[in-house]
């Protein structure tokens, strides 16, 4: 059998893996590049296999970087059978849609530019008949534990990755010259004691010849989840004492979540004063709505909630803004508001608006509780920039940023550790879904301790394994 590594190398986005068996050609994950322009252009780039001949397609979840492209194969002509668990494909639905409206808004903007100055109008890199033919492929979901069929000697079953809602990583036994040949793929690997969702499932398979992991925070350690929950709480509070607001550059699906279930929390042990709370991403309020009927993803404590009949996503200050209007409106505000706004690393969307009216001002925070990618504007602040450009305009950093890194919904270094460990035999380890940095040091932590073969696949490196 062969692999061949089509994004995510030495990068936390584009994730895409080929797997050829058995005559079958199955794809792991089509994930969307972000971040910097030269990785954006690879999403133009024609793919280096012909997507009609591909079988089936597994997805891990449901972020845009594992998911982003599944209309452009379909639009090049994909026709098979789309395979990921109930949650991922709800949320799937609802992260293409927008994606492709983001791209046709920016396709316009650019296009007008680019007109005054003799360009070529500018296309998206796919409409929306190509996201709704790439609904109709999805299968009718596969459940945590549920066995099924990628093609003649191959089988497939998904694991909780305790990532985000519906995560998983991938299990597969493939019956080859009469031996059963076991494969794991992490997918995304979740942070350990976090809300809502259980903490990520062990490996199941039984002497893995192969087992693929991400490798997004390699080379660090979290705080832990009881330390960043209190340094939270401390930053609103300080802030809201300063006479400022709070912004938090919000990734729709899962952070926005956890955030909520926070806020509530303090709000229901009286330590959050009187304030204005906006949860202001269409996306994210939808989220939301779909986290509310998948019970089977919960954790115990969130289970009990719902048995109370207690909301974990409700709060009596929220307010959640789907209107462009209404997001303008909260400009007016000027002290004591929480503004949790997309895109998490601050490329687009509406947090940006949100920026160019608080970053300049001292008394306001902004608070990053998720990754932040390499040439974004997130990046840019969180790496001390003292003057940003906004939608054109220098924007002065004034603001008081923290940075609470243990929210992060990928595992530490620690804990992608602790999970190889579980592994039973003796695979090698394919590093993948992070920085050349993280890469390395989680390398020579695999090989120094677990004593096990590792590889760094390049981009469009094939293996035979």
């Amino acid at each position: 059998m062969k692999l061949t590594f089509l994004g995510a190398n030495e990068t936390v986005t584009g994730s895409m893996t080929l797997l050829e068996a058995n005559n079958s050609k199955i794809l792991i994950d089509t994930g969307l590049f972000q971040g910097h322009r030269e990785l954006e252009k690879l999403n133009y780039s024609n793919f280096p296999f012909n997507p009609q001949e591909i079988d089936h397609i597994v997805v891990t979840h449901a972020h845009l970087d594992h998911i982003g492209r599944l209309p452009l194969l379909v639009r090049n002509g994909f026709r098979g059978e789309i395979h990921a668990t109930p949650a991922t494909l709800d949320i799937a639905r609802i992260m293409l849609l927008d994606a492709q409206k983001v791209m046709e808004e920016e396709a316009e903007h650019q296009t007008k530019r680019g007109l005054r100055r003799g360009e070529e109008p500018v296309i998206p890199l796919y409409d929306l008949e190509d996201v709704f033919m790439t609904i109709r492929l999805f299968s009718k979901g596969e459940r945590y534990g549920e066995q099924f069929s990628l093609g003649e000697g191959i089988q497939a079953v998904f694991r909780d990755a305790g990532h985000i809602l519906g995560s998983s990583f991938l299990s597969l036994s493939i019956r080859e010259d009469n031996k059963d040949k076991n494969l794991i793929f992490s997918g995304d690997l979740g942070n350990y004691d976090k809300p809502i969702v259980r903490n990520p499932e062990p490996p199941h398979l039984y002497d893995p010849i192969w087992v693929q992991i991400e490798s997004t925070y390699g080379d660090r350690l979290h705080k832990s989840i009881k330390e960043s929950i209190a340094e939270f709480k401390e930053a609103i509070l300080d802030t809201f004492e300063r006479g400022g607001n709070v912004v938090i550059p919000t990734f729709a699906l899962e952070r926005a979540q956890d955030i909520l279930y926070y806020l509530r929390e303090f709000y229901e042990s009286g330590e959050l004063p009187k304030c204005h709370i906006f949860l202001d991403s269409p996306l994210a309020i939808s989220a939301t709505h779909i986290f509310r009927i998948h019970p089977e993803c919960y954790d115990d404590e969130t289970k009990e909630l719902f048995r109370e009949h207690r909301d974990p996503f409700q709060i009596p200050y929220l307010q959640f803004t789907r209107t462009a209007a209404a997001s303008r409106k909260i400009n007016e505000i000027k002290r004591k508001a929480i503004i949790m706004a997309g895109s998490g690393m601050c490329t687009g969307g509406r947090v940006k608006h949100h920026l160019k009216h608080n970053l300049w001002r001292k008394e306001s925070s902004v608070i990053f509780v998720g990754y932040q990618a390499k040439g974004t504007l997130g990046r840019e602040i969180v790496d001390g920039a003292e003057e940003v450009t906004i939608y054109g305009e220098t924007i002065a950093v004034k603001a008081k940023i923290y940075i609470i890194s243990g929210f992060s919904s990928h595992a530490d270094q620690q804990g992608l550790m602790d999970w190889l460990q579980r592994i039973k035999g003796e695979p090698t380890v394919g590093i993948v879904h992070g920085e050349p940095d993280s890469q390395s040091a989680l390398q020579k932590r695999i090989e120094g301790e677990l004593k096990l073969k590792t590889i760094i696949p390049k981009y469009e490196q094939s293996i035979v394994i």
